[in-house]
């Protein structure tokens, strides 16, 4: 398992986001949410500063934007397998379905293929559970034979009964596909999801296979620092495992020849040559599969810190698998923002600092923190797993061993965060949660400061803080490595939101801003995010973990302190903190626990911490919050429609390319789907 920075899943995402006020006004001009369906919104971002760029700028971002939209079939794909069978089943309705469009039902049918597109496939983007159209099964048959034959992915022969009872069974089957990844310990959790990652493996076959794979390249003498199983699928077939490269000419190359022709086009107006050189050498990866070439490529990319283009692109996380090993595609087109990154300049030359004087025992810090690097950033374009829902913050090279030698490369997406607390201004969730009307008013003064400067610091520090001990493993942790990761970036950014030092540097005008941010986050972790869970389950995404663990592990160890305080009031639970100062030190104690867990590789006690604190649901509670949260009609997750970047050209040149912002998510996706679908519905899988 590799070292996880994750592109934070919107480490506060809307919940938290709905509790940070900001000093700006909210602008009337432009529609931020456009609509809201099952337990989702659909918003808008905007793109600040566009207009300064210059035109070789432009058209870089542009051809990069390109790129970032033709690796989304592989998203689909990897998600689960008959992922494209189903959309491209429920996009033939939508388009050809002549009967009557203002039934409920048919409304219902549109909000299941809404989600689909959400989520990127059939099962929930967060929980990763399987979710259902609300209609019959009926009257899915009824909109199904509708649909001209020719219009279906029909198989060879096959008729249009035949499928409807194939298409059917996937989608309406709890029992077929119910799990998208399973983080469930006491199963075999590669049998256990949906995920696309493998086929007739067991999870002990699948680390077997890499094992040895390790164990005989290091008899080789061959390279074993690089990320076994990122870009490939584990295939069992007549008794033989082999793998499944995702490479030009290998799996997925009708989508990965698209993506290589706009990176091609935009190797030829980089800006720099560091930029030039990262871009070649993710262009090699992409032909050959070669996890070397990846490597080289991350540092490459890392080193290219004068260039104001910057992206992500490819095989990168490795959430959506059970194992932690393979990645899914994503993208993500940016520019920076250069007042805003002024701020995380500072953290970044002051990381020593952090390193040299954070709560951790001695033997698990960095002596040297090498290459720490950091800056705000505008989005311009989303793609694969980054799309509709996004990050509003990143970290990488994920590679420990690049982290350790050359440091990494950390962003927090301004104009994403800003669209986030411009559609929550006025919800009223705040007044509903919140104990107090001084937690309300330092949440509007200060909360969007607070959450800003909180991602800059998980991901420009706190992924970046620590090491493990000579012959520890990073995939030690196994299925918990993910939340215990998060975890301590996390921790490593609370302790440090209320060090007097952030004032010293001109970072915040008090330590009101830390205060915020402690009520904010013990209130979501503890409270509010419950309302993303469905009733009777557990909580088992890997941030809303993390975040559960560490507001649980504070109240109970705060006790006998009273540092965090249950109150009651007109039959509503809160929460309140007494005594600022008592819980940044128990935040610091519990970053000294989790950093050493990872540092020796105990997965033990890793596992006893995350299952004490970090799952299990007080279901009284639970219904209270969703009750509450149900009465403001606030859907607790968002996504983005992107906008639109058209070229301009005059007498064959390109003079322009100009910024749009659509609000009509359905087209957006129907226009993906008509126009960067390359992968066959039915996808081979070889």
């Amino acid at each position: 398992m590799k070292k996880m920075i994750y592109l934070i899943v919107a480490m506060m995402m809307v919940m938290m986001v709905a509790c940070n006020g900001t000093k700006k006004e909210k602008t009337d001009e432009f529609k931020w949410q456009t609509e809201q369906f099952a337990d989702l919104r659909v918003l808008r971002y905007q793109i600040p500063g566009w207009d300064e760029l210059t035109l070789k700028q432009k058209e870089l971002v542009y051809y990069l934007s390109q790129a970032a939209l033709c690796g989304r079939d592989i998203t689909y794909n990897q998600n689960y397998k008959n992922n494209l069978l189903v959309r491209n089943t429920l996009e033939a309705i939508y388009k050809n379905y002549k009967g009557d469009r203002s039934t409920q039902d048919f409304s219902n049918f549109l909000t299941y293929l809404k989600r689909v597109w959400f989520s990127n496939g059939i099962h929930h983007h967060y929980s990763m559970d399987k979710f259902f159209p609300d209609i019959q099964t009926d009257y899915f048959t009824t909109l199904l034979m509708d649909v001209p034959p020719e219009q279906l992915p029909l198989k060879d022969g096959q008729t249009q009964e035949e499928f409807t009872e194939e298409i059917t069974t996937i989608i309406f089957d709890p029992e077929v596909a119910p799990k998208r990844v399973s983080l469930d310990a006491s199963t075999d959790m590669v049998e256990a999801s949906a995920c696309n990652f493998y086929e007739g493996v067991t999870q002990q076959e699948a680390e077997d296979f890499y094992a040895k794979k390790r164990s005989d390249d290091l008899k080789a003498g061959n390279n074993t620092r690089i990320s076994y199983g990122l870009n490939s699928r584990l295939v069992k077939k007549e008794g033989e495992i082999t793998e499944q490269v995702w490479k030009l000419n290998g799996m997925y190359h009708p989508a990965i020849e698209k993506i290589l022709y706009w990176l091609e086009k935009a190797a030829t107006v980089t800006e720099t040559p560091e930029q030039k050189a990262a871009l070649d050498k993710l262009i090699e990866f992409y032909e050959t599969g070669d996890l070397v070439a990846f490597d080289d490529y991350s540092i490459l990319w890392l080193n290219d810190q004068n260039s104001d283009i910057d992206f992500i692109n490819g095989f990168i996380e490795t959430y959506g698998d059970p194992l932690s090993m393979k990645a899914t595609w994503e993208s993500v087109v940016n520019f920076k923002d250069k007042k805003a990154t002024e701020r995380t300049i500072i953290l970044a030359g002051n990381a020593q600092y952090f390193e040299d004087n954070s709560p951790v025992d001695p033997e698990f810090k960095k002596k040297e923190v090498k290459g720490v690097s950091a800056k705000v950033i505008n989005v311009a374009q989303l793609g694969g797993d980054c799309d509709p829902t996004t990050p509003i913050g990143i970290n990488l090279p994920n590679a420990e061993w690049i982290r350790k030698d050359h440091g990494s490369k950390s962003v927090t997406m301004e104009n994403i965060t800003y669209a986030y607390d411009q559609s929550s201004l006025g919800n009223g969730f705040l007044e509903e949660f919140a104990w107090s009307p001084e937690e309300i008013q330092r949440q509007r003064e200060y909360g969007f400061l607070a959450g800003n400067l909180t991602t800059d610091m998980h991901e420009c520090l706190g992924h970046a803080a620590g090491q493990l001990l000579p012959g520890t493993s990073p995939d030690a942790m196994k299925n918990y490595h993910s939340t215990l990761e998060e975890a301590r970036a996390d921790l490593f950014a609370l302790y440090y939101i209320m060090d007097p030092k952030l004032m010293v540097l001109g970072l915040v005008p008090s330590m009101e801003v830390g205060k915020a941010e402690y009520d904010n986050y013990i209130r979501n972790g503890y409270l509010t995010q419950l309302v993303r869970i469905q009733p009777g389950k557990d909580v088992e995404e890997s941030h809303m973990r993390d975040r559960k663990l560490i507001a649980t592990w504070c109240y109970e160890k705060g006790k006998e302190k009273n540092i965090i305080e249950l109150l009651e009031r007109d039959g509503k639970t809160y929460i309140r903190i007494n005594d600022y100062e008592g819980l940044r030190n128990l935040f610091g104690e519990l970053l000294n626990k989790i950093q050493r867990i990872k540092s020796t590789g105990d997965y033990e006690t890793g596992k006893e911490l995350v299952e004490t604190y970090a799952v299990k649901v007080d279901q009284e509670l639970h219904n209270q919050m969703l009750k509450r949260y149900k009465k403001l009609n606030i859907a607790p997750y968002g996504g983005f429609i992107n906008p639109v970047l058209t070229p301009v050209f005059q007498d064959d040149t390109l003079s322009d390319i100009l910024v749009t912002y659509p609000d009509d998510f359905t087209g957006q996706m129907m226009t993906y789907s008509n126009e960067f679908s390359y992968l066959p519905a039915r996808c081979k899988n070889d």
